[in-house]
Formats: structure tokens, sequence, C-alpha cells
């Protein structure tokens, strides 16, 4: 009987990078545009997720999260969960992949792909917003795009943001948030906040803006000045129109039309900067296609390692 990989995070981080990360995301949009679905359940407070994908070519993954508040109290993480993947030939179960795993190198690596693709290759001040575990993974990320570039924080708390750049050496904090907006190449932006936090007044020619943290109707991090200043590109139409408020929002209210979203991954080729002065602005949606692409990467970067 085959034995079904188990990936870790440890063992299956171990074997990636960036660079090499993003191209696969990249073919796998190449590839025929993936069906997906979602599935909740509850008790409570607490919820099962299952979003699943399906990409002829490429496989099938479900991936399971459970998401339980009360977890913390007694010292446990609140959200697990894990991706089954399964072969496209003939369904049979492939890999079993760690959640936290998977959802750090897609949630990073969607972004790094729009500002590998929309960023200034010149870029050289990077500001991240949000000192949370998303906001470590982009670090680690750009880091890696952008070799040369100088990294400043800014969170809310301002002990939170010390205590980030004490993990980064060089990196500084910032304790303004319009200067630091000011003052950036690239801003990007991982946030719960439901009031945006970045003003399009703010923006300075030749900038990209990465905005990561809005996942439901009522949640933007970006103002409605933000959005009509710059070309703004999306991951998904799929998961982003109809479902998360920073461009739902200013589409309902009428301050910018459908056709100000420019493209989508499913036509990378429209993604890309016209000049040096534009601002360009990618919605990071996520999505279980994107799940699906990076745990099948996940799966052949963990087997050439080893064998």
């Amino acid at each position: 009987m085959t034995t079904i990989p188990i990936i870790d995070f440890e063992a299956g981080e171990a074997s990636l990078n960036w660079l090499s990360f993003i191209e696969a995301l990249a073919a796998g949009h190449e590839l025929p545009k993936a069906e997906i679905a979602d599935n909740f359940l509850y008790r409570g407070d607490d919820t099962l997720l299952n979003r699943a994908a399906w990409i002829d070519g490429l496989g099938l993954a479900v991936k399971s999260a459970t998401i339980f508040p009360g977890n913390p109290m007694a010292g446990q993480p609140m959200v697990n969960g894990g991706v089954s993947l399964y072969d496209d030939k003939n369904g049979l179960l492939s890999a079993l992949v760690d959640f936290h795993l998977v959802t750090k190198w897609k949630t990073a690596g969607d972004s790094l792909l729009a500002a590998t693709r929309l960023a200034r290759p010149d870029s050289r001040d990077i500001l991240i917003v949000g000192a949370g575990t998303v906001g470590r993974s982009l670090r680690q990320a750009y880091g890696a795009a952008f070799p040369n570039a100088r990294f400043t924080i800014w969170n809310r708390t301002v002990a939170k943001a010390h205590k980030f750049a004490a993990e980064f050496p060089g990196m500084q904090v910032a304790e303004d948030l319009e200067t630091a907006v000011r003052a950036s190449d690239i801003v990007t932006s991982a946030t719960m906040v439901t009031e945006p936090l970045i003003k399009g007044a703010w923006l300075k020619p030749g900038q990209h803006i990465d905005l990561i943290g809005a996942y439901r109707p009522d949640m933007r991090e970006a103002d409605d000045e933000a959005l009509q200043r710059a070309r703004v590109f999306v991951d998904s139409f799929d998961t982003t129109l109809g479902h998360i408020g920073e461009v739902e929002i200013p589409l309902k209210s009428g301050a910018i039309e459908r056709d100000h979203l420019i493209a989508d991954y499913y036509d990378l080729a429209a993604f890309q900067r016209r000049n040096n002065d534009e601002i360009t602005l990618f919605k990071n949606g996520g999505g279980a296609h994107l799940d699906l692409m990076t745990s099948r990467h996940i799966l052949d970067s963990w087997r050439a390692a080893n064998g």
C-alpha cells in the first residue's frame, strides 16, 4: 500500500523559496479556470470551514479550517486544519499538508506575484502595515524579491511594532502612518480594520499598494480616493467581486465603476506598469484555487527535496 505523505510545517517549508513559488502560481493560472466552492458548519461560536477547488490538469484540494475562539484561553491555537490534496487523473489522495504552511505561503505569495509585476523594480522603501503573523510572512516574501529594500513596520499598538522590528535586523518602526505611507515605494497592509486606514491623499506617484486584510463585505483598508487614484488589480474577480468590501463598497456607492478593476490573475499579461509615475493597487482576496496551487507546489517541492 502506498504511504500518503503528511507534510508538516517545518518539513514543507524547508524545501520552498518565494521566487519559485510565485512562478508556480503564475503557471497555475495558465491552466483552465478553477471550479471552487465553500461550505460552513457552525456550533455556537465554533466554525468548520471547508474550501474546495478543482483545476483540470492540476488536481483537487479541500482545505478544512476549524475556528474555535475559546482555544487561546486553554493555550491552544484558535485556527487549525489541514489540506487534503487529490490526484487529477484518478482522484486518489496525494498528500495531507499543514494548514498553516499553505495559508502562509498562499497569502504572502499571492501579493508578491502582483508586486513583482506592478511595483517599480527599483522600489527601495517598503512599509508593512500590521504587525501580525501575515506581516511577518510579508517581510520574508518581499525581502526575497526586493533584497535591497529598506523595511518599515507600522502597527496601531507601537509596542507590537517594536517587537516585530526586533525580529528583522535593520527594520525601522513608524509611529505616524501618514508619514510612513508618503515615504514608501510599496505599502503592503494586513490589518483587520473596517474603516480605511490608508488615505488616497497620502499616495505619491509611482507607488504600489498591496491590500490583504479585508475579507468581509464590511471591511476595507483603503479609502475611495486611494482606489480612484490607482490602477486597480485583483487576484480573482470570483472571490473579490460581491464578497469583499475593499472593492464592493466603492462599486456600490459609485466611487468607482466596474471597468476600474483592470484584471485578475487569469489575465496575468495585463499585470504591468505603464510608466514610473502611475499608482498601482492590488487586492488580495485569496480563494481555494490558490490553496490548491500552493499545496501542489509544496508537495512537488517536498518530493524533489526528499527523493
